[in-house]
């Protein structure tokens, strides 16, 4: 096993350091990074949302079609939050930016999980030894729900807030004028990567993660050694609701603007990042967005806005069709 996780590192690493070459010759090294900074804060909300499938799908082989619609809730809730309740705008003091965003990253992670664990108590639980197919149009019945749910709370058309954060680039400082970073890019990377290794730590480290471990593997035998698995089931729903929120909160921040559709659309790239970096491996799920982040990125910005659904499934397809197991996904015996 670690030869195979080495090889495919090295893989990695070389096909990266290939694409920065490749891209500075026929791109030019300041559109490259540039478009390459965009992709990455993309791919990391991507990433947020991506675990939330890969998880549910690892613990209860459930595609969870609802999930996009739980992150754009949160969306909309930080829209209410920073816009209409709290009134943030970019002439608010700093200390005061920072005590309102926190506070509404934890209400709404706090909001989403507890939706989320209800949503599987209610419309999952039920079905768990039912024919898979029931579960599944539960999942795309529920999405429905959400997403009139948001119409009831926020309305049609697309919401905006002020730009808080402004335009600075941070790497003007260094001197850097040909690449941007600015506070919004910045403060992608600063929410996401934190929640991402407490994640790995959680799942790898602690007595929790190892039930959802074992319940990933065989929840039967996971339950006759001890594993309170619908516990597990729900803290599994729980964390998956939590990212969500997370990146709604994320989303609304970096973009400035969410509507009622945007699960939809999010949900799909994040989903398709999960299987295209191997459903069921977190590890795989970040590669994927983070891949699919730059596809998108790269896509926009030298094709065409139009196009890029079209490459990014296109992608897809044929990392199915050459790798169906994804990325760093490997091939599990079925349970049924």
């Amino acid at each position: 096993m670690t030869g195979v996780l080495s090889r495919t590192a090295f893989r990695a690493i070389v096909a990266f350091l290939v694409f920065q070459v490749v891209g500075v010759l026929v791109f030019g090294i300041d559109a490259f990074f540039q478009t390459e900074v965009i992709g990455l804060s993309n791919g990391l909300i991507f990433a947020l949302v991506a675990l939330g499938y890969t998880l549910v799908y690892g613990i209860i082989e459930l595609i969870n079609f609802a999930h996009g619609d739980v992150f754009m809730l949160g969306s909309m809730a930080a829209f209410l939050l920073i816009g209409p309740i709290f009134d943030l705008t970019g002439d608010t003091p700093v200390l005061l930016k920072i005590g309102v965003i926190l506070l509404v990253l934890g209400v709404v992670m706090l909001g989403t999980a507890a939706l989320n664990v209800s949503i599987e108590r209610i419309a999952y639980k039920p079905l768990r030894n039912a024919p898979k197919l029931a579960p599944l149009i539960s999942a795309i019945g529920v999405s429905f729900v959400l997403q009139n749910v948001a119409l009831l709370l926020a309305g049609p058309g697309n919401k905006s807030i002020d730009n808080i954060f402004g335009t600075y680039n941070v790497l003007s400082g260094l001197g850097i004028n040909g690449v941007t970073i600015n506070i919004q890019q910045l403060f992608v990377a600063v929410v996401t990567v934190p929640l991402l290794l407490i994640l790995s730590w959680f799942v790898s480290k602690t007595r929790q993660g190892k039930a959802m471990r074992a319940t990933a593997m065989d929840p039967d035998t996971a339950g006759l050694m001890g594993v309170n698995v619908d516990r597990t089931i729900a803290i599994t729903f729980l964390i998956a609701g939590a990212l969500a929120g997370a990146a709604g909160v994320v989303q609304i921040l970096y973009n400035n603007t969410t509507v009622w559709t945007l699960g939809f659309r999010f949900g799909l790239n994040s989903f398709t990042a999960a299987v295209l970096g191997g459903i069921g491996n977190l590890q795989g799920a970040v590669l994927g967005a983070i891949v699919l982040g730059f596809i998108n990125a790269f896509s926009d910005r030298y094709f065409s806005a139009n196009w890029t659904n079209a490459i990014v499934f296109g992608v897809l397809i044929a990392i199915l069709v050459f790798r169906p197991t994804g990325l760093l996904g490997q091939q599990l015996a079925d349970r049924a």
